[in-house]
């Protein structure tokens, strides 16, 4: 039947599903082994919430449906294109994928520690930067000792690379 004659209450509301973190086209998805854990915790999480879904009628049930398998799709994707880089074959002396920088600020004296993770696993409040972030790709092949510049809007900022780590 044309959709000319179905009712516009009958008809069924798209969900809009976020999308995942930015990562640009022909970029590899480069995780570590915590980042590709988190990303099939969340796939598991998201099939317990398919195969217990309740709802109190039908066609919610079937909105919630479409929008966990609409999530799920694209994580999915994000799982099958994912490269986990194993940090133990990382230069243990130079600042790649997986590293924990140690960084002190040159004009204030602070000291900060970051972990250069993949786009998913990447959260400011936890010190983890995506590999695409500015400040990443400022720090990707120094070593401690060298300076770095940040360049922001703002005014720039020097770091002093004081240690790197890899767990």
């Amino acid at each position: 039947m044309s959709r000319g004659f179905v009712k516009e209450d009958d008809q069924e509301e798209i969900p809009r599903v976020p999308q995942r973190a930015f990562l640009p086209e022909g970029v590899t998805n480069f995780v570590t082994q915590t980042g590709m854990d988190q990303l099939l915790a969340e796939k598991q999480m998201l099939g317990s919430e398919k195969d217990n879904l309740v709802g109190a009628r039908e066609d919610e049930k079937r909105i919630t449906l479409n929008y966990i398998n609409a999530k799920l799709q694209l994580l999915n994707n994000r799982i099958s294109e994912a490269k986990i880089v194993n940090l133990k074959e990382q230069p243990q002396n130079e600042i790649r994928f997986g590293a924990l920088v140690t960084l002190k600020t040159e004009a204030t004296g602070n000291i900060q520690t970051f972990q250069i993770t993949g786009v998913d696993e990447a959260a400011i409040s936890k010190g983890k930067i995506s590999f695409l972030s500015p400040m990443s790709k400022v720090l990707i092949n120094k070593r401690i000792g060298e300076k770095v510049m940040l360049k922001r809007a703002e005014g720039d900022i020097v770091f002093e690379i004081i240690n790197i780590a890899y767990s």
